[in-house]
């Protein structure tokens, strides 16, 4: 029985790459360009994990998460960050509502947008920390709690949350705590001019393409399940933890610009999350098992976050990139 199930698994592994594309291509139907961006974003949902994207306005974010959740078969949601949202706007408030059968007033609990498969929490930035921690509360537990009561977020449960790199002025960016709990980061940059002409000619005319529905609600739960059975060597966890520790400025001292640039490394978690994504990134290539490769892939946005750099880093114009492109040529 249990050679039959992995039998299954492995046909599964195998199918991946034709899925992956099939994904893909529908996406392009809406989005042009920002393949490497596409890519890792579907790392993060079918690894469970949640992203953080930076990118100036205009670059399609919204249109790039509500195509993923029209091509999934999920619910998309989208919450507005500002300086006056409030949690109970985000998780749902309580209502009086009268019983018509009995006359009585009861309290009756309104959901809020946070219960979808997946939200666009734009702009999260523009939002006091005691709203910010509404969302990152579902995000860590996948549960709710409000009026002293508990309830279950359905899976899957995919969170993309963007900051704008400009206009910083009324801002309260994330501690570094509540960074550590986004799986990715990605950085969406401007596109080409070849891109931006075609996306040009696609959005000012009158004909409109609707991307088909390719993966159902169950698949991907299964996926996110079926990437966690892909086995990792030894060598690669070994390497993925080297790089990791690498970055923290109190190590063993092997390489001495750690210190000079560096005031505050990742932690275990960046370790988890390399592993994991490198994972998934060999999954959806039809490999049963990551090898170096897909860890060094996955580096930058799993690990860039979760730097501080220096003022020393700063001066000398060394950015958290730089860094760790050094530290995987100095490793090997």
């Amino acid at each position: 029985m249990a050679k039959k199930s992995k039998d299954k698994d492995v046909e599964a592994i195998e199918n991946l790459p034709k899925l992956f594309k099939n994904i893909k291509d529908e996406i392009a139907k809406t989005i042009v360009g920002q393949e490497e961006v596409i890519d890792q974003l579907l790392i993060s949902l079918f690894a469970r994990g949640h992203c953080l994207l930076i990118g100036v306005p205009g670059l399609a974010k919204t249109l790039l998460v509500k195509t993923l959740g029209e091509i999934m078969d999920l619910k998309f949601s989208r919450i507005q960050f500002t300086p006056d949202l409030m949690p109970s706007d985000i998780t749902g408030t309580e209502i009086i509502e009268e019983d018509v059968t009995t006359g009585k007033k009861i309290f009756k609990y309104i959901r809020g947008p946070i219960f979808a498969n997946i939200i666009l929490a734009d702009e999260i930035n523009r939002t006091p920390p005691k709203t910010q921690s509404a969302l990152l509360e579902a995000m860590q537990e996948y549960t709710v709690t409000a009026a002293g009561e508990t309830y279950e977020i359905s899976l899957p449960f995919f969170v993309l949350a963007t900051q704008n790199p400009i206009e910083q002025e009324g801002t309260y960016p994330l501690p570094e705590a509540q960074l550590d709990r986004f799986m990715l980061n990605l950085w969406l940059d401007y596109p080409s001019t070849d891109d931006e002409k075609t996306i040009v000619k696609k959005t000012t005319g009158a004909d409109e393409i609707k991307p088909q529905k390719v993966i159902k609600h169950k698949e991907i739960l299964f996926y996110q399940e079926l990437m966690r059975k892909i086995p990792v060597a030894d060598n690669i966890v070994d390497y993925a933890v080297k790089l990791v520790s690498a970055t923290r400025p109190n190590g063993d001292g092997k390489f001495p610009y750690i210190k000079e640039w560096i005031r505050w490394g990742a932690g275990p978690r960046a370790s988890q999350y390399l592993v994991l994504a490198a994972k998934v990134r060999a999954g959806l290539m039809g490999k049963v098992t990551p090898d170096l490769s897909d860890v060094k892939d996955m580096a930058l946005p799993v690990i860039r976050h979760r730097i501080v750099t220096s003022y020393n880093a700063e001066a000398e114009n060394v950015f958290v990139g730089d860094i760790i492109d050094k530290l995987i040529s100095d490793i090997g």
